[in-house]
């Protein structure tokens, strides 16, 4: 099936016709057969690409080592998180954190009695009195070559812990729960009659990620259908065996996800359930988990709202009467016979719509309630007290400021992280009474042997404007050291999303000091499609404006170059998932204008996709990217951008496909079939290396384990070194 040679030489897959045919117009897919992960041939093509990627980089070796040991030497390894104080039920109290040891490749989730509210465990104390190690991922992983955790939550009175597990990467999750003498609850173990002879297992099997506790006995989780869509609630009785389990809840519309969470005084369960335009939730007193779950207020076509549960109050953050939203408030008397708790007519304002002002979140304490807003692309907070409302200030141009919350209703403060792009992660303490930020920790950035200390003055962090064609303004957020010429030397790496009215932050990233370092310029091109300018921005990046995301992403690169920031033989583009989209739509606009594309499990067969609502995920973003299937003005306007079905036989940048054999949201199929039809399609003399790399054991979010993950991230940063012609042996 493959050409090989004794030179490197990239797989070849069989073309194999395959016609899709849809509203007239036929297409024949060659590569469609590429999706059974089950034929041998398959997965001998993909281990082929991994080989051929690994022979086309061999001379990246002692690069993509030096860059590993970049990231090692500059994070603390031995590290604790900024310590939550929580207080049980039955009145004791506890610090809850994890850390991270020296040569260790997960984290340890522990907790501390808290005698002293203002005394948390501090990193450095030879051993922390008291100390109770809840679950040692490391321990936990043992065996696997992939571990990723889903929910970690303990019981309202603190004596057992809920966890959930993922070890291959396809988000399927078996759900255990330990007592915190670290013995295990499973196959109709009792949780008052555990003892060594009972090993235990996992209590319920192949669930969604999370799980929610009603009292000590009862744990909510949902399912998810064949699409891998959450599309139910289950209610599990500790000791009982998971069918007796009770389904609690079920939406039947394939456009819905349904979730499912506790109130911060862990008095209510919240079900939450969504379309990407219409949202409703039911409530439910955590005391009688088998109650029927009452609505919220009435579902309304094209309305979102989400609750959070205060003190005998409702708080509802809604779009009902602006396109960037609300907060309104209404009180809360549970009735399990009412048609709705919350109807529309009883909601007050809290925080009006405001000119400018995307809110985004809100959290409710006993004596304030923390709204989270986005205001010119940057988000905020803003605290809301019977004596007025206060709007946290910071004195950078460009950051990213986010609440970490409290899980205590009764607390005179909340936590919140700050980072920019020159500030390294930095939480602190909100003193609501005092009005005051109090810093807990900022992410210690370790003296590099060679490079010296970080030091966030030898870097210059700003925001700039691109005019799109339209005349649109994309804000973008640079760093670059403060000796990077601007003369259009400087490579640059350009990133960008640009879906979902998803807002990338301009945060902190220790692997990318190995960049800077190497005299490049970052920048993150804030498109639309994305969250950053309200959601105006997101609608004019979505179904049939959809391409406005990516000439967006094309008029950045080009102010770029214009702006002497960079030139087109240095600029290298990134972007994953739907940003993986992105990349392979601006490489067949304007392949000229970049050096190098990283399209990270990236949807670049979207149409494909979009088509079959036998697949994962299909219908539910009907209202993302609009239903090719039924109507033919969508079919034909994705069909006209679809990276896939659009290559052109011209030259090409260099390219990199990264992905994972078992994501189950962008399956590998997709950069497969792109990566063949590139090959394909460039004339030979026009071509540069096309390359991809599959992680075999892995999902959407690539490997686990932060020493992988280092690696991981060190071969990207390799190429993308290589590609802007900043690596010694680049050709």
């Amino acid at each position: 099936m493959f050409d090989q040679s004794s030179r490197p030489q990239p797989p070849v897959a069989d073309r194999r016709p395959h016609p899709r045919r849809h509203h007239g117009d036929v297409f024949d897919d060659p590569y469609e057969w590429l999706r059974d992960k089950a034929n041998p041939e398959v997965i001998e093509l993909l281990n082929a690409e991994n080989a051929y990627a690994d022979a086309m980089t061999a001379h990246l070796e002692g690069l993509r080592q030096e860059l590993f040991d970049d990231i090692k030497v500059r994070t603390q390894e031995t590290d604790l998180s900024v310590p939550s104080f929580t207080r049980h039920r039955g009145g004791d109290a506890w610090w809850y954190y994890s850390r991270t040891v020296e040569g260790s490749a997960y984290q340890l989730y522990c907790r501390a009695p808290a005698t002293d509210r203002d005394h948390a465990p501090q990193l450095g104390e030879a051993e922390i009195p008291g100390e109770q190690v809840l679950l040692d991922a490391n321990l936990e992983s043992q065996g696997h070559e992939f571990f990723s955790l889903g929910a970690l939550t303990v019981s309202p009175d603190g004596t057992l812990l809920a966890f959930s597990v993922d070890n291959s990467g396809d988000e399927r999750y078996d759900l255990w729960v330990r007592r915190l003498d670290l013995q295990q609850i499973g196959d109709g173990g009792h949780p008052d009659a555990l003892g060594a002879s009972h090993p235990g297992g996992p209590v319920v099997t192949d669930i969604a990620h999370g799980a929610t506790w009603a009292g000590q006995q009862h744990l909510f989780y949902q399912r998810v259908d064949e699409a891998w869509r959450p599309h139910q609630v289950w209610l599990h009785t500790l000791g009982s065996d998971p069918s007796s389990d009770v389904l609690v809840f079920e939406e039947t519309d394939e456009r819905y996800w349904v979730g499912v969470d506790a109130s911060r005084d862990e008095n209510w369960i919240i079900i939450h359930n969504g379309s990407k335009l219409t949202s409703e939730a039911f409530l439910l007193p955590a005391a009688q988990p088998t109650a029927k779950p009452v609505r919220v207020a009435e579902k309304v076509e094209g309305v979102e709202y989400g609750v959070e549960v205060g003190d005998g109050v409702l708080y509802l953050l809604h779009n009902q009467n602006s396109p960037d939203f609300e907060v309104s408030s209404c009180p809360l008397v549970w009735d399990e016979s009412a048609a709705e708790l919350a109807p529309r007519h009883r909601w007050t304002s809290v925080a009006a719509p405001a000119e400018g002002v995307r809110y985004t979140a809100v959290e409710a304490y006993r004596d304030f309630v923390v709204v989270s807003r986005r205001r010119d692309g940057i988000a905020g907070v803003q605290v809301h007290r019977g004596d007025g409302v206060t709007d946290l200030e910071f004195p950078e141009q460009v950051y990213d400021a986010q609440t970490t919350g409290s899980e205590d209703i009764d607390t005179d403060r909340f936590q919140l992280t700050y980072t920019s792009l020159v500030t390294p992660t930095t939480v602190h303490d909100y003193l609501v009474d005092r009005g005051e930020l109090v810093q807990l920790k900022q992410t210690q950035v370790r003296d590099h042997p060679v490079r010296g200390a970080y030091r966030p003055e030898d870097h210059v962090s700003e925001r700039q404007w691109a005019r799109a064609t339209d005349g649109t303004l994309i804000p973008l957020s640079i760093v670059r050291r403060r000796d990077t010429p601007l003369d259009g030397t400087a490579p640059c790496l350009l990133y960008g999303y640009g879906s979902y009215e998803i807002s990338i932050p301009p945060a902190f990233a220790v692997s990318r000091l190995s960049l800077l370092d190497r005299g490049f310029v970052f920048v993150i091109a804030h498109i639309r499609g994305g969250g950053e300018m309200g959601r105006a921005w997101y609608e004019n990046g979505k179904t049939l404006t959809k391409k406005n995301t990516f000439t967006d992403f094309v008029d950045s690169a080009k102010w770029l170059v214009d702006n002497g920031y960079t030139s087109s033989d240095r600029l290298v583009a990134e972007g994953r998932s739907a940003g993986g989209l992105l990349m392979g739509a601006i490489a067949n606009l304007a392949p000229d204008l970049f050096a190098g594309v990283h399209a990270g499990v990236a949807f670049v067969d979207a149409l494909t996709t979009i088509l079959d609502p036998s697949l994962p995920l299909t219908v539910t973003e009907w209202e993302e990217w609009g239903d090719p299937l039924h109507d033919p003005e969508v079919y034909a306007y994705m069909r006209g951008y679809s990276p896939y079905e659009n290559i052109a036989p011209v030259q090409y940048p260099a390219i990199l496909a990264t992905t994972g054999l078992n994501d189950t949201r962008v399956y590998y199929v997709e950069p497969t079939k792109w990566v063949q039809q590139l090959r394909h399609t460039i004339p030979k003399k026009l071509a540069r290396p096309v390359l991809q790399k599959t992680e075999m054991v892995a999902g959407h979010a690539g490997v686990t384990g932060r020493y992988d993950q280092w690696k991981e991230r060190a071969w990207e940063l390799a190429w993308i070194i290589d590609v802007a012609g900043q690596h010694p042996g680049h050709d």
